[in-house]
């Protein structure tokens, strides 16, 4: 299955940098552009894109008339903005937007928003790959080198939390809110538990890092 692709159109350099990193780090492909009279032009070559991340002060045509372009390819919007103002919000939404992010953001809030309009729209890519490790989530199956492995549901959950954050620590508390929701409220060393049958029966070992006082990381091996 493809990787998502995501087209990001931002003029703050730092902004699009950090977002960008954020994006390819967790798995999504990310075309980046600075201006947006030449983000419209590039659709014409290649508009294969899944969602698309616009700010709305751009140089060259601002993220309300390039949202235009979005919609005659069906690419689904996520404005993120510095205006504040709940006419440029009310607009943006009227428009046909899905998302509207006021500036500044967590970047994990911004990937949950990602996920949950992808989801939305039936093109969330839900198969990842870890290695040799490859976790389907909608049929919820795992394999290792096209091995079915068999899991318990639990155990597979918190597999899934941990391999849509690879290289990103997760602490104990995200893992069971991502399971059960805000309202659990049971003993979080459970995950533990977890944890350690999955490094055992997949062979993960030292690739599910223990961050001290902070919680776990699903963490590639440097070649």
């Amino acid at each position: 299955m493809p990787v998502n692709r995501i087209l990001l159109v931002e003029d703050d350099y730092g902004i699009s940098d950090t977002v960008a990193l954020n994006l390819r780090y967790v798995g999504y492909e990310c075309a980046v552009f600075d201006d947006g009279a030449e983000a419209a032009t590039s659709l014409e070559n290649d508009h294969t894109y899944d969602l698309a991340l616009l700010d709305i002060m751009l140089p060259g045509i601002d993220g309300f008339e390039l949202f235009r372009y979005m919609e005659k390819y069906n690419i689904p919007v996520i404005y993120m903005t510095a205006k504040t103002d709940s006419e440029s919000e009310v607009k943006g939404l009227r428009d046909g937007a899905e998302d509207y992010i006021v500036k500044p953001f967590e970047v994990v809030t911004l990937l949950v928003r990602i996920e949950k309009v992808l989801k939305r729209t039936g093109r969330l890519n839900q198969v990842y790959h870890f290695g040799n490790i490859t976790v389907d989530v909608e049929n919820r199956s795992v394999t290792k080198d096209r091995e079915i492995i068999e899991l318990p549901p639990l155990e597979f959950d918190v597999l899934t939390v941990l391999i849509k954050n690879k290289n990103r620590t997760v602490t104990r508390e995200h893992i069971l809110n991502e399971i059960w929701g805000e309202d659990y409220f049971g003993d979080v060393r459970t995950v533990d538990v977890r944890i350690a049958n999955l490094r055992k029966k997949l062979g993960l070992g030292d690739m599910i890092r223990t961050i001290s006082k902070a919680g776990y990381r699903l963490e590639e091996q440097k070649r």
